[in-house]
């Protein structure tokens, strides 16, 4: 790691390739990472406060450790993982590099299980800045202040409660699926790390043994979570994509890196580049 440097409790990602931080935490893989107008983006995630920015070509995290950095930030955001390499593959396909070269800058965040699992049983049927609503007022009510904001509370803390109790978060349908997911964690019925390393269709259906979560939710727990990289989502614009773009299918050359590939194709359509 030798573009890492560690100076006045910051840490610095030197010339960082591959790492826009509005691509990767504002592009639908978390919901909880908040910007202010000098650009520094804040979240919580397991339990830690961070604030991170861009800087002339450096990505700084600000009021760190480095055990924390090692421990925690290393791996959530992906760092060890060549995406210029992975762009260079699947570059084979023209429309592919189009797409990779338009969201170079996304990266995979590997997410706390319990709360990705959560947030996109709650994303069902929902928008972006709802599902940013009820999982703020979700962390505030039952999670735990964390400087200027909440951990995502566990499944212990939410397996206690009720469809009721959670009738002022304004989460609707969805609440019962939460109460269902948290219980089974809670138990031990479902091991959420233990998805990790086994074969992708056991641990996507191991998933869809909690009410309400079918392959698309289990597939971005998978991949925003449990390091199932290729784990590849359908939504509606994706699915759309797919029949425009690649009515063949996916190329060969890409599949490997499904879950990221998704990303690139994700991004790319949302943001206008259809019938094109």
């Amino acid at each position: 790691m030798e573009n890492i440097i560690y100076k006045n409790s910051n840490v610095y990602i030197k010339n960082a390739e591959n790492f826009d931080l509005a691509m990767t935490l504002d592009c639908g893989q978390a919901f909880r990472w908040k910007c202010d107008e000098n650009g520094v983006w804040s979240g919580v995630v397991k339990g830690k406060a961070l604030s991170i920015k861009k800087e002339n070509n450096d990505i700084v995290l600000l009021n760190t450790s480095k055990e924390d950095f090692l421990n925690i930030w290393y791996d959530y955001f992906d760092l060890n993982r060549d995406y210029g390499k992975i762009i260079k593959k699947i570059s084979c396909d023209n429309t592919l590099k189009k797409a990779s070269s338009f969201g170079e800058g996304i990266r995979i965040l590997n997410q706390e299980p319990f709360e990705a699992l959560c947030s996109f049983i709650i994303s069902q049927n929902n928008n972006i800045p709802r599902i940013k609503g009820i999982i703020e007022r979700l962390c505030a009510k039952y999670g735990e202040k964390i400087g200027e904001g909440y951990s995502f509370p566990t499944a212990r803390v939410l397996s206690k409660l009720n469809v009721d109790d959670l009738s002022d978060i304004r989460m609707g349908f969805r609440a019962k699926y939460i109460i269902d997911a948290s219980k089974k964690v809670a138990s031990g019925e479902i091991n959420l790390n233990s998805l990790i390393g086994i074969d992708t269709d056991t641990a996507r259906q191991e998933l869809m043994k909690i009410k309400g979560v079918g392959p698309k939710v289990a597939d971005c727990t998978l991949l925003f979570s449990l390091k199932h990289f290729s784990a590849f989502p359908k939504d509606v614009w994706i699915k759309r994509a797919l029949e425009e773009l690649f009515p063949q299918g996916v190329p060969e050359c890409a599949k490997e890196y499904g879950g990221i590939v998704q990303q690139y194709i994700f991004f790319y359509s949302r943001s206008g580049n259809l019938n094109k």
